[in-house]
């Protein structure tokens, strides 16, 4: 195995201990050797169900697991609409499995590619501590025996596993809905928000080109947030194998959400299948997540979410580590913004099966996991087909049949991962490597021009003001400030700069996403602006440099520096206004984004 990856996993292992032993030993309390709502008094368990009969009888039953639902479904989200349809379906091979289910409750799911660039997108990162607080009040009752929990998209599936692992006693799988199957092409619908921005379509058919690229139900096909999620969660082993990118609203479809339905039925009978969530993930699974992500190009904000689900499982990681498995574990997935093809195009070329296989036999995973599926990864290199109307996994995944999606690991796009960490005097950054273009230069030393929202930068554009080499500076955006917004509608601008023949970049302690475009950028900066980071004191006219090598400097004399003020601006206008004032005690107690940017308690640390 890479001696780097090991190197890694041994200081989280080590880094995480007391953490984690002490979330290992909640675990153990909290198990029970009989179905958690017989530990009820009479009144209480009688207030279970509203049942009559034979459903009363059931609910009585000493044996039958109760399986929970957690779902994220509603009408507006694409990724999420097909949920609408999975607890029937659910409960149905619940009970032909032996056991009982209950929706236990819904989490909000709000969609970024809805609120981008507006208020909205302002709620949109603490909505995942919102989604973690709801899927714990739904488990609360402490009737259920396992659960099942429904949702894709950025903030949803990592907010939902942040809530679930407070509950780390229980078996748990994450259900997915799927991807939609592909319209527009990606490359096509970024060049025709180009032309709109510069006047040369109008919005009627701009709003044909949106329409024709989100056009059914399921996830969005570019290789953001909402699929980096989803190939995590396989890595993690919370999916069954092969679920992951399997089309929305298809008969392969629904028997993976069957076959779900009965795995957790037999993870939750305390028999020798049982395997809580908690132990599921652990420090080994967490390091091959981390993994997959460098090796697929991945989406930026798994640099926070990640650390978030994990310190709720006990496990400390810190950007270093990645960074360090970044220098070694090769980049061999080229899908937008990494390359031409969508999340259809990997599913086509082997998807899951073939990439953990050749991360396997390249050595940069741990074999040696507990999943939902059983003990080890390798189960993950199977494909699951019917047989019969039932589903089967015994064909392993091959080679890639498709080398400009799917590389073998001996012969990559790129010998490091797609996502480096940047230093230097103004703190530590992000910046996504392989999103860049090839033969972009990943260099960039220009004047700074600051700004502090979105909309000011827009308006500079349209009044020609950023006709020159530059490095755009967006402060303010992290996550106190005012929840830390994607920024991502701001890649058009300057992605249409550089065009033009100018030298861009962007420096920000704001969000970009997983489709961050061909524009050199440090994202994430932390300490953000508003807690006293560098980037508060930079003005215009300051010499910056962003290179892809991993530096991030302001060429500003230290005692310069010390003598400047930090800036505050009015941050009124970004904190109120369509109910973003009601989250106000929620965004002071945010942490930084290296410490995955969330305001709630993880084991081990002080309320």
């Amino acid at each position: 195995m890479n001696s780097v990856v090991q190197k890694v996993t041994a200081r989280v292992i080590e880094r995480s201990k007391g953490h984690r032993d002490s979330y290992l030993e909640r675990l153990v309390e909290a198990r029970s050797d009989i179905p958690f709502r017989h530990h009820l008094p009479c009144s209480n368990l009688a207030h279970v169900a509203s049942c009559s009969g034979g459903a009363c009888m059931i609910i009585r039953d000493d044996r039958m697991p109760n399986i929970g639902i957690i779902t994220a479904y509603n009408d507006l989200v694409s990724a999420h609409n097909p949920y609408g349809d999975y607890p029937d379906l659910i409960k149905r091979e619940v009970v032909a499995a032996g056991g009982i289910c209950q929706v236990a409750g819904g989490v909000p799911a709000m969609c970024d590619g809805v609120t981008q660039g507006e208020p909205g997108m302002d709620l949109s990162l603490i909505s995942r501590d919102v989604i973690a607080m709801a899927t714990v009040i739904a488990l609360s009752h402490n009737v259920f025996d396992g659960a099942l929990l429904l949702g894709v998209c950025d903030k949803i599936l990592p907010g939902l596993l942040m809530g679930a692992l407070q509950y780390g006693h229980l078996p748990m799988l994450l259900v997915p809905a799927g991807p939609m199957v592909s319209g527009l092409a990606n490359r096509d619908k970024a060049r025709a928000r180009e032309r709109f921005i510069q006047g040369e379509i109008s919005r009627e058919q701009m709003l044909e080109y949106e329409c024709h690229a989100y056009h059914s139900p399921g996830t969005c096909t570019f290789y953001g947030t909402a699929n980096s999620n989803q190939l995590m969660a396989e890595m993690l082993g919370l999916h069954l194998p092969g679920a992951t990118f399997v089309n929305a609203m298809t008969p392969m479809r629904d028997l993976l959400t069957m076959a779900a339905a009965r795995r957790v039925t037999a993870l939750a009978r305390q028999e020798k299948a049982y395997t809580p969530i908690g132990q599921v993930i652990s420090e080994k699974s967490v390091v091959n997540a981390m993994v997959g992500l460098l090796a697929s190009g991945g989406s930026t904000n798994e640099t926070m979410h990640m650390v978030a689900i994990a310190r709720a499982a006990g496990i400390r990681i810190t950007w270093d580590d990645f960074s360090e498995l970044s220098d070694v574990v090769p980049l061999i997935v080229r899908i937008y913004p990494n390359g031409a093809g969508d999340i259809n195009s990997f599913q086509q070329a082997g998807g899951m099966a073939v990439f953990i296989r050749e991360l396997l036999t390249g050595g940069y995973l741990h074999e040696d996991v507990q999943t939902v599926a059983g003990p080890g990864l390798a189960r993950y290199t199977r494909i699951p087909e019917e047989k019969d109307g039932v589903l089967i996994w015994e064909r392993e995944g091959g080679n890639s049949s498709d080398p400009e999606t799917i590389s073998p690991t001996g012969q990559p796009f790129a010998a490091t991962g797609g996502i480096r960490l940047l230093t230097g005097n103004l703190g530590r950054a992000i910046i996504k490597i392989s999103a860049l273009t090839e033969g972009v230069n990943t260099e960039v030393t220009a004047r700074a021009m600051v700004f502090h929202s979105q909309q000011e930068l827009e308006e500079a554009f349209k009044a020609g003001e950023m006709d020159r080499d530059l490095i755009a500076v967006v402060r303010f955006q992290g996550p106190r400030a005012n929840g830390m917004p994607e920024l991502h509608k701001l890649i058009a601008y300057l992605s249409i700069l550089m065009d033009r023949g100018f030298k861009v970049g962007l420096v920000t302690d704001g969000r970009l996403s997983g489709a961050s475009g061909k524009v050199p950028f440090a994202i994430h900066l932390t300490p953000e602006a508003l807690a006293g980071g560098m980037l508060a004191k930079v003005q215009n006219g300051d010499l910056v440099t962003l290179s892809g090598s991993g530096t991030l400097r302001l060429h500003v004399s230290d005692e310069e520096l010390a003598a400047r003020p930090l800036t505050r601006p009015n941050l009124k206008v970004a904190r109120s206004g369509l109910g973003r004032q009601i989250f106000a005690p929620l965004r002071k107690n945010l942490a930084g984004a290296e410490e995955g940017a969330s305001s709630i308690f993880t084991y081990g640390e002080e309320e």
